[in-house]
């Protein structure tokens, strides 16, 4: 797992009910991740109950983790 807050990465939430998805990117996982379970900031996942971690994956730059969100956000759901 990560070993700090600081950590870049993208990262994808669900639900286990619906298999929604929300496909984002952070420059500080730790935090954000726990943003998301606890629904504290308003938007898409607090409204569709996205509070499962199903995959993440760190990056060395925010540049190259947008790059890689922008790829996956057009991948079949499938």
């Amino acid at each position: 797992m990560v070993g700090r807050d600081s950590s870049i990465a993208v990262y994808i939430m669900s639900d286990r009910y619906r298999g929604t998805l929300y496909i984002g990117v952070t420059s500080r996982f730790l935090r954000r991740i726990q943003e998301h379970r606890e629904g504290l900031i308003p938007g898409f996942t607090k409204t569709y109950g996205l509070d499962k971690l199903v995959w993440f994956e760190q990056g060395e730059s925010m540049v190259g983790a947008i790059q890689r969100e922008k790829t996956l956000k057009h991948w079949p759901r499938q």
